[in-house]
């Protein structure tokens, strides 16, 4: 997979907060997505959350995305607006779409707000490389989600 550079998040709700806490840091403007992703490798007690209409258009809330303390992977968490009856095909599509053994996700329906709650590592899927851009990283956690929702609700029509 090809990272398609044709989203733009320049119009996107940035804000950097802490990961202790998850209050707000700074309200950041579009010129802090071209900072490369390592930057939260350097920043670990941060996370980043982004709001943006090609999320929306989805089915996608907000996306955050912070280094695992474990692991050293750059975690993506997010909430997907599916209905419940798609488990199955997302789990499905979610093993079949992110690369390598150790590529894990968590996946579990919150019936008060009836969304998904999604969680994967960035790094495993296709297209990854860790000389990324925060701008490049959105654009592939935005295809990546955009073709996971496609495939799911044509599967399942």
């Amino acid at each position: 997979m090809e990272i398609k550079l044709n989203s733009s998040f320049n119009e996107a709700y940035i804000e950097r907060c802490s990961k202790e806490t998850e209050t707000m840091i700074a309200n950041e403007s579009a010129s802090f997505l071209t900072k490369p992703i390592t930057y939260l490798k350097e920043h670990k007690r941060e996370f980043i959350y982004v709001e943006s209409a090609l999320f929306e258009e989805i089915g996608v809330e907000g996306v955050s995305i912070e280094v695992d303390d474990v692991f050293g992977t750059y975690d993506v968490m997010l909430g997907l607006k599916l209905q419940k009856k798609f488990e199955k095909m997302l789990k499905e599509q979610l093993n079949h779409s992110l690369q390598g053994d150790e590529a894990k996700f968590d996946l579990m329906f919150s019936h008060d707000d009836g969304l998904w709650d999604l969680n994967f590592a960035l790094n495993y899927v296709d297209a990854y490389r860790e000389n990324l851009s925060i701008h490049e990283s959105l654009q592939l956690i935005h295809q990546f989600l955009s073709a996971l929702v496609h495939t799911v609700k044509q599967t399942t029509s």
